[in-house]
């Protein structure tokens, strides 16, 4: 207990001994002494009720509570901050006063139970308080303002009034008054949070300095000048961070707090809804009234998840707190603050965009320096370009390549932390997780001396790969990103009969990136629905903005067949659909790439918003030849009589074809107990043509096997 403190309890002392005096002679002497004193009511104290003025205290102290009080308040510098922050009249810190004695010394509830004529009353009434800091009847009936439900003591939660157990419906004073464990705390000096703000808040003293944010000098600069212009002349100033989880919003707030030499309450509202034990419009309360007492910063995070989430009116709470909050105030969402429909509070919005690829860059290597881990400058160019990534989600992917180099280190008793492989690696795990839920997720296994594809193709390839690689300098440093709006990323469509290596080349890109690789199936996100398309569509390019990934769009034909002339509405909707997944396919920064079977149902229209058109033809006898040499991987025992030139000039099949061949040839292989022999190839040939639903030549495989 703060010493401060007893001066004023002292005083209260002087104005019970009068109480207690003025009290033996209303309830007489034998009072004292009677067991059974307040269980019962006895004719004689009827009358002896009936004998006093109505509205009289029993014990009449004069009421010079104003005079008593107000030069011990002045002592103690916790309740004159109380009376100015919460504009409070020395009536009301004489109420605090004696709400606040039974919380420190357990004696004042033996004497409040003997005022009381009650031993089971042992908190102050709102009767006891008025009787003993009132003059009059007229005074009592007066002063009853200062516990209205609008009064401040009321309003800010710093009292609350306790109804009677006893009593089904208490009038006014029979109510107790408890004093708010907060202002309690607060008056003794205790260190620490409200334990109704422990599980979503914290208070402490950041050290991150407004020149360490990753933010356009503009921004910086425009904070400055806010934050300098609301602390010199003292004017609340409320500010609202539109962003996504992870772009700054906490480290920004952490460092206008650093500048004005404050600490940060920091609360996650989404947090603080989930806690059923405590209504929300307290926590509000609670919550400025704590940011008031520690003189901190407040931050509210979240708030747009929780106004969604709760359904008890915190739209007018927050209004409420936020009219009422002094100092900087700082509320954080992803939504424009217009869709909280809160618009009385005077708030300035600042949008935190997912940073540029300058921003990107500063941050991967301030982030690499800090952490001793050296990169040339191109592979922090590359990462910087290839991920999209926040401020947050950098530290994190270079504090999980380091355990993973400590663990690789460990295992093969040696490191190399400048491994750009290791930090590509930990940047995919740190990419978002959304697209998971949406798509299915293929780890590439296949590089360029997999792919069997004629040098015109391969090179198209390679292109693709190109312009990801050296976007950096063309779409940084030459300036080309300046110029364009929509179409950074890269766009392709792979035309060409089942088999013939698109899914597999969209393998060999991802690989040769090193970025993952989202295959979404079209015919399952196509609707017969009107619109239903466009809104499975946005979800897909929704969740792939933060995945950092390859989009391979597989059966596009489920879109691209319904493109028609326009007959009638569905017709019209169709083409719709198609421009609905270019639009998204330009906006979209990264690679998205499609799949189809049927170019000739493409227009001019449609090729032209298209980078990269590459056309996968059947394999002729010498790439046949080169994929079945390759198919077999070298541990396989084949036998010596095998014919792959002739089978390759055979059967003229697709690469998915004689894939599925082989891996039949080798089951049959191990059921015989040996390598894979001539005559297990032509069985599996022969079950691949039934399947396929093509005519089988009995004689042709007879005759190779005779041979």
């Amino acid at each position: 207990m703060g010493t401060d403190l007893l001066p004023i309890l002292q005083q209260l002392d002087r104005l019970l001994e009068r109480a207690v005096s003025a009290a033996q002679v209303a309830y007489g002497p034998e009072a004292a002494i009677d067991p059974y004193r307040g269980l019962y009511l006895s004719q004689k104290d009827i009358e002896r009720v009936l004998g006093q003025e109505p509205g009289s205290s029993p014990f009449q102290t004069d009421g010079i509570a104003s005079e008593f009080f107000a030069e011990a308040i002045c002592q103690v510098p916790r309740l004159t901050w109380l009376q100015q922050t919460f504009d409070l009249a020395v009536l009301d810190s004489a109420l605090i006063i004696l709400a606040l004695a039974s919380e420190i010394d357990l004696r004042y509830e033996r004497i409040y139970a003997y005022l009381q004529d009650d031993v089971t009353r042992k908190r102050p009434s709102v009767d006891l308080a008025l009787n003993l800091l009132c003059a009059s009847p007229s005074s009592k009936l007066t002063e009853r303002v200062h516990l209205a439900l609008d009064a401040p003591l009321i309003r800010h939660g710093l009292l609350h009034l306790i109804p009677d157990p006893n009593q089904p419906h208490p009038s006014l004073l029979a109510h107790f008054l408890k004093l708010d464990e907060q202002v309690v705390r607060w008056l003794l000096g205790q260190p620490g949070l409200d334990a109704r703000l422990n599980r979503f808040s914290e208070l402490y003293q950041p050290a991150t300095s407004l020149a360490q944010l990753f933010l356009s000098p503009e921004i910086k600069k425009g904070l400055e000048t806010l934050i300098q212009a609301a602390w010199s002349t003292q004017k609340p100033l409320c500010l609202y961070f539109r962003g996504i989880p992870g772009v700054g919003k906490r480290r920004t707030a952490e460092a206008i707090a650093h500048h004005v030499n404050r600490p940060l309450l920091s609360a996650d509202l989404r947090l603080a809804v989930e806690q059923k034990k405590v209504e929300i419009e307290t926590v509000l309360i609670v919550l400025l009234r704590e940011a008031k007492c520690q003189s901190a910063v407040l931050y509210l995070s979240n708030v747009d998840i929780a106004l969604s989430q709760s359904a008890t009116g915190m739209d007018r709470q927050l209004l409420q707190t936020l009219m009422n909050a002094s100092g900087i105030t700082i509320v954080s969402g992803q939504a424009p603050w217009s869709a909280h429909q809160i618009n009385p509070v005077r708030v300035l919005e600042i949008d935190f965009p997912v940073p540029t690829f300058g921003q990107r860059r500063v941050c991967w290597q301030s982030n690499l320096v800090r952490t001793g881990m050296a990169l040339r400058d191109t592979e922090i160019d590359t990462l910087s370009d290839r991920f999209r990534f926040t401020p947050a989600q950098i530290e994190a992917a270079i504090a999980t390549a380091q355990i993973q180099t400590e663990w690789e280190g460990a295992i093969a008793a040696s490191s190399n932390p400048s491994s750009l492989h290791t930090l590509f690696a930990a940047a995919r795990q740190h990419s978002g997780t959304d697209l998971a839920s949406l798509a299915r997720k293929i780890s590439p296994k296949y590089t360029w001396n997999d792919l069997i594809l004629p040098t015109d193709q391969l090179t198209q390839l390679k292109e693709i790969c190109n312009q990801v690689k050296y976007h950096p300098i063309v779409g940084q440093q030459w300036g080309f990103d300046q110029k364009l709006s929509l179409g950074k990323g890269v766009n392709v469509l792979f035309s060409g009969s089942p088999g013939t290596g698109k899914t597999m080349s969209a393998e060999v890109i991802a690989n040769e990136l090193q970025l993952d690789l989202y295959k979404i199936d079209l015919s399952q996100i196509v609707s017969k629905y009107i619109g239903e398309t466009e809104k499975n569509l946005d979800r897909v390019f929704t969740a792939a903005e933060t995945a950092n990934a390859i989009l391979l769009f597989d059966e596009a034909d489920a879109l691209f067949g319904k493109r028609s002339e326009v007959k009638d509405a569905h017709d019209r909707y169709a083409n719709l659909e198609v421009a609905y997944l270019l639009q998204k396919m330009e906006e979209y920064e990264g690679i998205t790439i499609l799949t189809t079977n049927l170019r000739q149902n493409l227009d001019e229209a449609f090729t032209r918003r298209i980078r990269f058109i590459v056309e996968f033809p059947v394999p002729d006898d010498r790439d046949r030849r080169r994929i079945w040499a390759g198919i077999f991987p070298k541990q396989t025992p084949m036998g010596a009589e095998v014919d792959l030139e002739w089978i390759a000039k055979q059967f003229k099949l697709s690469g998915g074809n004689i894939r599925n061949i082989a891996l039949a040839a080798a089951f049959l292989a191990a059921e015989d107990g040996q390598g894979v022999q001539m005559q297990h190839l032509l069985k599996a040939a022969k079950r691949e043509f039934q399947k396929m639903g093509r005519l089988v030549n009995e004689e042709e495989f007879i005759k190779r096997n005779e041979e």
